[in-house]
């Protein structure tokens, strides 16, 4: 019987459990299968059909081999991707089918990586979904969200919230659903995961949580336990603190307003995956866009550089989310903080 879970909004089934998700009871109806250990019968339809260069990244490994390459099958509406280390999906161009492989030495959990970050993204993005490149946590009945780019301390800073008993939402996707005025920030999975640096910062020791798989030093925090809280229902986008660089002067961390030209422009810029949109999906997400930063204020935030603040930070982040809020809004928010 295949496993069911529930992720970015999507409801998913696959042929064996996927480590980092929770299962969930059965749902009528299955957004994406995914397909890891069994081969599914659909791949005939790519038999005779030839693959087209899509997408190569800029990014490359130290072999000078491209970080991912997308081929899309001419004559069938398939996508291929293949990472440097062999790993390859095959996902359907409508976002409801995935097969995975990987070569030896790697995992299922080296591949699970891959599956719950980028390839889901990749599916949110053919399905029509925008997505921030970005991490989210709760406060009372809303979400914030941090954007910025890889490395910009994303999931660090959601983990800051996290120790202080924050629920989190979402790490490094946040996929939105516009509904009734509102912007819905989808909870991701109950995992964060963080660069052993940062482990070590914020949990004494680089040892301190467990690795995502064997083969990699990244780590990975648990959310349904040790104090840690995931929130696994929508919340309303309620403000956007992109992460800029960090100060040394007294007076960091930094709050700022951001114009809203500026704050369209730095969306655009750091939605998730954004190579795969053809012209009219960019026209379309530009408009939501532009929609949402005349709804939800978009903030700039300057860290302290000195890791001894980094509790600061967090209170910094809420006391100027709580200006930002209707007074009725602020004490709820304050008694479920």
């Amino acid at each position: 019987m295949n496993q069911v879970y529930t992720a970015y909004g999507l409801h998913l089934s696959s042929d064996v459990p996927i480590p980092g998700l929770v299962a969930s009871r059965a749902f009528a109806d299955v957004d994406v299968e995914v397909w890891l250990y069994t081969e599914p019968s659909w791949l005939v339809e790519l038999a005779d059909a030839v693959p087209e260069i899509f997408y190569i990244s800029p990014s490359e490994s130290e072999q000078g081999t491209p970080t991912l390459t997308v081929w899309r099958f001419k004559g069938s509406e398939y996508f291929r991707l293949v990472y440097c280390d062999g790993t390859e999906f095959i996902v359907d161009g409508l976002g409801k089918k995935i097969r995975a492989t990987w070569p030896d030495p790697l995992t299922l959990e080296d591949t699970t990586t891959y599956l719950l970050g980028p390839v889901l993204g990749f599916v949110l993005r053919l399905r029509g979904v925008t997505a921030l490149h970005a991490s989210a946590v709760a406060i009372g009945k809303q979400a914030i969200a941090f954007l910025g780019p890889a490395g910009a301390g994303k999931s660090t800073i959601a983990a800051r919230f996290a120790r202080l008993e924050f629920p989190v939402l979402c790490d490094d996707v946040v996929p939105l659903i516009e509904q009734n005025g509102k912007f819905l920030a989808q909870p991701g999975y109950p995992r964060l995961n963080l660069w052993p640096e940062s482990v070590s910062a914020l949990y004494g020791s680089a040892d301190a949580l467990p690795v995502m798989t064997p083969n990699w030093s990244k780590r990975y925090a648990a959310l349904n336990g040790n104090g840690h809280r995931f929130q696994s229902e929508p919340l309303p986008l309620a403000a956007i603190y992109i992460l800029g660089e960090r100060g040394i002067e007294p007076a960091c961390p930094i709050v700022e307003a951001v114009p809203p030209p500026v704050a369209l422009m730095a969306l655009v810029s750091n939605t998730y995956l954004n190579y795969v949109l053809d012209e009219a999906m960019r026209a379309r997400e530009f408009d939501l866009l532009g929609r949402l930063v005349g709804r939800v204020p978009v903030r700039i935030v300057r860290p302290q550089a000195d890791l001894a603040y980094r509790k600061r930070l967090c209170e910094v982040i809420v006391e100027d989310f709580h200006t930002l809020t209707s007074p009725a809004d602020t004490v709820q928010a304050a008694r479920q903080s």
